[in-house]
């Protein structure tokens, strides 16, 4: 059987610029990176009188290593309306480098439903990430410069909040002491690093709608406070401008294709369980511009991504969606019911019925909270038995929600096009699309709703320092922002060893900050690792490059 690397280098791609026709996009708004990558300028945004096309959302239950299969699924849709004849586009997140030498690896699909070149999107791609982490070290440099060069703003090194990043798995990174070795070095104090996608510049530059509003955003980041406890600004270090000239060619969408030939645009990746899950919003538009159908995806399951995306994007971009996809594999949910691993293949009805509550909750929550018709995508492996698939399907028709079948890691388009006549039908559809708290209130509010909402749970305990952080906050005026959830995807609720739809539990708040830029307030459960770390046997261990620069081990 072929790696999906090996699939992906066995089709012949077709020229960037034959894509970019097909798409309507006409050669001047065309910025090539090769044969195959191009960045797409903005101002067609601006220059195109196309009414915006439909919507769809992918998202998923709650992750088990089983795998789930998002992003597969989101390409093989896209190909599976094009198979039917619809003028769909694709917009998905970048990979970080940090899972592609990790464990979890890249991000580009999988099998048959798979955007190419593969190795480019996994690996550099067009320097988006590079411009994300110089924009952000330099904010560093020039605040760890100013305190140096006499600390005019009057900045208290201890109550600095801004880490430099790296798009990296590096854990001896978290936690350092720098400014060492005596006083023309620097000024030393306790430090750490950021993964590149925990970058609130990553978040930024992903909600940004234009060059003016992505210089707003950045001038608007807070960096720390000064000895009396009043926040300073990336704009008061007069940072802002040079960070934007890092990033005007970032904010531009990179247009790819699926194996298949559709057009995709892989934009933007903050990860979904520490900050907003999304591909940009300039992406998300444009693909809307420019097909009658576009297909996105959020990360992790639904309590994460899909609320962020609906909460936070939809809100600030103006989205509504069309209809929602809720991607599962019956193996996952055996693990959700408490099957390991290693025994997944055997039938297993006792452990999906405990394990399928989790997908009903999910579902329940993209129709019952928000408002949206939805569909279930169940990526069918072979070890699936009849029974095990016809207890899903009972289970989400008492929901009144369908069920279909998705074999598009094995067949491609044509594996994805029942399900891609059922998110036509679902489009139709009129909906009342709702947010799942409103922005007025206390930040408290905010949080517990979707905590009572979306997670099943029965309400937040707040630590002390949580509390005065708050309290903060709120006296800067900042009570009325959406919250973002910095909570582990291996639950819903705050403890990743609770599978399933567990029930009767409270989520601690041990953190709560701003991100100003970005415009929302993180909020910070559990154990949330901003910096993670390399697996006993990284991924990295088995890529290579053969003389003639062709890459193998990538996945």
């Amino acid at each position: 059987m072929m790696t999906d690397i090996e699939i992906a280098q066995s089709v012949e791609m077709k020229p960037i610029t034959e894509i970019a026709a097909a798409a309507g996009i006409d050669n001047k708004y065309l910025e090539q990176y090769g044969n195959y990558k191009a960045k797409v300028d903005l101002s067609l945004l601006k220059d195109s009188d196309k009414k915006e096309g439909k919507l769809v959302l992918v998202t998923a239950i709650t992750p088990t290593p089983a795998g789930e299969g998002k992003t597969t699924t989101t390409i093989g849709l896209a190909d599976g309306l094009k198979k039917i004849g619809k003028n769909v586009m694709v917009a998905l997140r970048e990979p970080s480098l940090g899972p592609v030498f990790g464990v979890k690896g890249g991000a580009a699909g999988g099998g048959y439903a798979q955007v190419v070149p593969m190795e480019d999107i996994n690996l550099h791609f067009t320097g988006d990430f590079h411009a994300i982490g110089a924009a952000n070290n330099l904010l560093a440099a020039m605040l760890d410069n100013h305190i140096y060069q006499g600390n005019a703003l009057n900045i208290d090194p201890r109550r600095i909040t801004w880490k430099r990043c790296v798009d990296m798995n590096d854990r001896q990174l978290r936690f350092v002491t720098d400014g060492l070795g005596g006083r023309v070095n620097g000024v030393p104090r306790e430090d750490g690093y950021d993964i590149t996608v925990a970058s609130e510049i990553m978040a930024v530059l992903c909600l940004a709608t234009s060059i003016t509003d992505l210089k707003e955003r950045l001038s608007r980041i807070i960096v720390g406070y000064t000895y009396d406890e009043k926040p300073v600004t990336a704009g008061q270090l007069n940072a802002a401008g040079a960070m934007t000239a890092l990033l005007k060619d970032a904010l531009k969408p990179n247009l790819v294709q699926t194996l298949e030939g559709t057009p995709a645009l892989v934009h933007g990746g903050p990860f979904a369980n520490i900050a907003h899950g999304c591909n940009s919003v300039m992406a998300t538009k444009l693909a809307m511009k420019l097909g009658d159908y576009a297909i996105t995806e959020a990360g992790f399951g639904a309590d994460l991504g899909a609320e962020k995306f609906l909460d936070i994007k939809c809100r600030y971009a103006g989205l509504t969606p069309s209809a929602v996809v809720i991607v599962a594999t019956i193996r996952a949910l055996k693990m959700h019911g408490g099957v390991p691993k290693t025994e997944l293949n055997g039938e297993n009805l006792e452990a999906l019925e405990k394990g399928i509550p989790n997908l009903l909750r999910h579902v329940s929550n993209i129709k019952n909270v928000y408002k949206l018709p939805s569909v279930v995508a169940v990526n069918r492996f072979p070890t699936d038995t009849d029974a095990e698939v016809q207890l899903v399907i009972d289970k989400c028709k008492e929901l009144g929600v369908n069920v279909v079948l998705s074999n598009v890691w094995a067949e491609g388009g044509k594996g994805g096009v029942e399900l891609a006549e059922e998110v036509v039908r679902l489009c139709e559809q009129p909906n009342d699309f709702t947010f799942s708290y409103e922005l007025e209130g206390s930040i408290e509010d905010k949080i517990e709703a979707i905590v009572k909402k979306v997670y099943g749970g029965d309400g937040i305990s707040v630590l002390p320092a949580a509390k005065k952080q708050i309290a903060v906050l709120e006296a800067m005026g900042c009570a009325n922002l959406p919250v973002c959830m910095a909570k582990t995807q291996y639950s819903f609720s705050d403890d990743p060893t609770k599978l399933g739809a567990p029930e009767n539990f409270t989520v601690t708040i041990k953190n709560v900050k701003i991100s100003a830029g970005a415009g929302f307030i993180v909020v910070l459960t559990g154990d949330i690792m901003t910096m993670p770390g390399l697996p006993k046997v990284p991924a990295a261990e088995k890529i290579d490059v053969d003389e003639n620069g062709k890459i193998s081990g990538l996945f």
